[in-house]
């Protein structure tokens, strides 16, 4: 029988069974833990020194890409996209020198990780895993017709061959487990960039980073659209974050 207090009294041993007792001793859900454990693998291949030399050419491709969808939707003429072996790139495209369009493409490289981070993440939430996978597919390989150099090539071939092998051979639990690796990793690998144009602006090069050339084309300085960069890098990364965490029923 159960008393007033939301007690359960097993009338045999004599003794006071709490109910909530199995909700706060059961174990992670499988689907709860596999979402910590992928967050986890995706913030040691952002924060590993070594792993991040590789996997960052992946972020450099989303923000690569991010410059060109946004230089397309503005009107401009898409020239080429070239991704280097020092995990940097360049996209050039036609049109004004200054404006809105070119503030909104030059804008959206950095912005371009965290919130396709923002998107995988609702994507995995409504169990909307095939879909991500085959969106990136797409992407990508509409991106590799604008590339013009041969480390790109390779780059973009060898991470959609990568995603493709996912979404078309691999069982579902392990797209499933993909899905929220890949989402974890664009949302932390938003962050640490942003954190990296700060040693980047200290060297004596020229001051060519993307801030300093919102700064000359939208005003400000460079150290606030760096800080724009950041507050959404780490918003999208809270956020999505909470998405994630509170998908597993």
């Amino acid at each position: 029988m159960t008393d007033n207090r939301g007690f359960r009294v097993d009338p045999e041993v004599g003794t006071l069974d709490i109910e909530w007792r199995e909700l706060v001793e059961a174990p992670l859900s499988s689907e709860l833990t596999l979402v910590l454990g992928t967050g986890l693998l995706a913030l040691v291949l952002v924060a590993q020194r070594r792993l991040w030399r590789v996997t960052r050419n992946v972020v450099t491709i989303v923000h690569e890409g991010g410059h060109a969808l946004v230089a397309l939707i503005t009107g401009r003429r898409l020239m080429s996209i070239r991704l280097h072996s020092d995990t940097s790139g360049v996209t050039v495209s036609r049109g004004r020198r200054n404006g809105p369009g070119m503030v909104f493409t030059v804008l959206a490289g950095y912005l371009a990780s965290p919130l396709l981070g923002l998107a995988a993440a609702a994507a995995m939430v409504s169990q909307r895993h095939v879909v991500l996978l085959w969106v990136t597919v797409g992407l990508l390989a509409a991106m590799l017709l604008l590339i013009r150099n041969l480390f790109g090539v390779v780059s973009l071939v060898l991470t959609g061959a990568l995603v493709f092998c996912v979404s078309w051979f691999a069982p579902e639990s392990v797209q499933v487990a993909f899905g929220y690796a890949f989402s974890w990793f664009l949302l932390f690998g938003g962050v640490r960039p942003v954190l990296e144009l700060r040693v980047l602006r200290r060297g004596p090069g020229p001051r060519d980073s993307d801030p300093d050339q919102l700064a000359r084309l939208a005003g400000g300085s460079a150290l606030l659209w760096t800080v724009v960069f950041f507050l959404v890098a780490i918003g999208s990364l809270a956020f999505g974050g909470l998405m994630l965490l509170s998908s597993p029923s």
